[in-house]
């Protein structure tokens, strides 16, 4: 197979995490014998930094003609200030919606070897084996807005959906629980919210054409709560944008590290956007200490989604459970008795799997 990825290093830790992602793609590339081309662009605060624009209009055309795009994160201290006028997660933002990318996938899996990484007891997490499904260009981030001004000003931001947006997430959902164990909890404020009541609505009448797949209705709030209580019991979770948003950052924590968890962002057809979730982390930047596994298992979902290999996208999730059971760890998951590595120490042991598996 030949295929084009574009990737967006971004900021702080981005590049080098991408690095190893691409480092992974190409041992991929070379024991299967595809032929990846690789195109990188600015994204971010690099890219304000380059041409005033956190998502210049030559990344965006390349995006859309390429295959696939791995990213890394966007976040640069120097905009900082959120009443700045262009800021790196504007071209975050701006790029989910300019390539139509409304879905998106956080699986959240707790490798047996990282039990003792996170703070919740082993017996509570042994088990888990999510997917949060989040909607991704609608709700209260893309909503009419105000500014506050002045100091006695008021701002507000506006969750809106339609419809056919909450049908189409609800179908992807349901899609993949069929593939997973059958069932998704729906996840909303419906006490509160009307976007969250026509959220109900239109998930429940979806959930009649899958009569094979269970639906449970979960407020926001019970959600987070029973993702520490019994995280195991969930299958795949479905929500709007900004629960989502911040449901995945409380999931990361039962895999032990925010740099674990991949993602993947995908639209109608097959070309999708990938990202570790974690953010660019400038404190650590440059440093060589940085997870690069989230952004390797994110390579693995854009092998199988974007370019349906699905038994290469395998050799890399393979190759990252044989290395973390050989006990090498960066320092984000580093416990007694495991072999510290650095960033690209992870990445070459990663691709050295792949390559003699």
């Amino acid at each position: 197979m030949e295929a084009r990825v574009v990737t967006l290093p971004g900021d702080g830790i981005g590049p080098e995490v991408v690095a190893e992602g691409v480092k992974a793609l190409q041992a991929v590339a070379d024991r299967y014998g595809h032929h990846f081309t690789f195109e990188e662009r600015l994204i971010g605060g690099c890219a304000i930094a380059a041409t005033g624009s956190p998502l210049p209009e030559e990344t965006l055309e390349a995006c859309r003609r390429a295959d696939a795009v791995l990213m890394g994160a966007v976040g640069d201290p120097r905009y900082d200030d959120p009443r700045s006028p262009v800021r790196p997660e504007q071209g975050l933002l701006a790029i989910r919606k300019g390539l139509g990318v409304f879905a998106n996938l956080r699986p959240v899996k707790v490798y047996r070897q990282l039990l003792h990484a996170s703070t919740l007891k082993p017996e509570v997490i042994a088990d888990v084996d999510l997917l949060v499904v989040r909607e991704l260009t609608g709700g209260i981030y893309f909503g009419p807005r105000q500014e506050a001004t002045g100091s006695d000003g008021t701002a507000y931001d506006t969750m809106v959906y339609t419809a056919d947006e909450v049908r189409r997430i609800a179908h992807i959902a349901f899609r993949l629980a069929r593939r997973r164990r059958g069932k998704v909890t729906s996840v909303d404020k419906a006490n509160v919210l009307a976007a969250s009541r026509l959220w109900r609505r239109v998930v429940t009448e979806v959930a009649a054409e899958y009569p094979d797949v269970t639906l449970e209705t979960m407020l926001v709030d019970a959600a987070a709560m029973h993702l520490l209580r019994r995280p195991a019991e969930f299958d795949v979770l479905v929500t709007a944008n900004m629960f989502g948003d911040i449901l995945t950052d409380e999931a990361s924590m039962l895999a032990g590290s925010m740099g674990m968890l991949p993602s993947a962002s995908l639209g109608e057809g097959r070309r999708g956007l990938y990202e570790p979730v974690h953010g660019s982390a400038p404190d650590i930047a440059g440093q060589g200490i940085a997870n690069p596994l989230a952004a390797i298992l994110s390579a693995g979902l854009l092998l199988r989604h974007s370019l349906e290999l699905e038994e290469e996208a395998q050799a890399i999730e393979d190759a990252v459970e044989a290395v973390l059971a050989e006990g090498y760890r960066t320092r984000d998951i580093q416990e007694e008795g495991t072999i510290p590595v650095g960033t690209r120490e992870m990445g070459d042991l990663i691709a050295e799997r792949i390559s003699h598996a």
